[in-house]
């Protein structure tokens, strides 16, 4: 993996939406968003300054956002976990999120991580936002080269949600494991997609 320049912006609506148009090992990095978002259409929103927001132009892979979910755990550290589909947890608190979309040529990996402030009952990580962004370079470049079956054992390993009973779309039940394709098994079904609640 080889990235082109590091687009540093200021404030804009999404980074997805600028890196949309770039080549794949091409970075958007911004202080503010005005119309962040994260899975399922729903807000991200930070004051300015106070979080890593970078959009990262990537080849497109079948198991891209876990590789991705991978990447960004390990860039924050230890007691950083996995949340499927791809939240970012510092206990049951979540401290980030990442949104890939994908096309036919290219896909886009959007990272958010609070960094200094974060909404009531999530967390911050508080680290310097150029360190975080230097290490999640490194740590994509690993992780979206390495084959599936690894990237799969490692999200294993860093997930907060495999052995819990979760209720995804109105099911309840045990994650047991994630499947090849990412998909969560919960009960023996598997769930490509949907919003997961740990249970206690």
């Amino acid at each position: 993996m080889h990235y082109g320049e590091v687009l540093r912006l200021g404030s804009v609506g999404s980074t997805q939406d600028v890196a949309r148009e770039l080549d794949i090992g091409a970075v958007v990095v911004a202080e503010h968003q005005t119309a962040g978002r994260g899975r399922l259409d729903r807000r991200w929103e930070a004051p300015p300054g106070t979080a890593l927001l970078a959009s990262f132009v990537l080849a497109p892979s079948p198991v891209l956002s876990l590789a991705a979910g991978v990447a960004a755990a390990e860039a924050c550290g230890a007691g950083v976990r996995l949340k499927w589909p791809n939240d970012l947890l510092i206990g049951d608190r979540k401290v980030g999120g990442i949104l890939v979309e994908t096309t036919a040529q290219k896909a886009v990996c959007g990272v958010g991580i609070n960094l200094t402030w974060a909404p009531d009952g999530a967390a911050a990580l508080g680290v310097a936002r150029d360190d975080l962004l230097r290490r999640l370079m490194e740590t994509l470049a690993v992780w979206t080269a390495s084959p599936a079956g690894v990237v799969l054992a490692r999200w294993r390993e860093l997930s907060a949600t495999l052995g819990r009973r979760v209720r995804i779309d109105g099911v309840e039940g045990l994650a047991e494991d994630i499947g090849a394709g990412g998909e969560l098994i919960v009960d023996g079904r598997p769930f490509v997609a949907g919003s997961v609640t740990h249970l206690p």
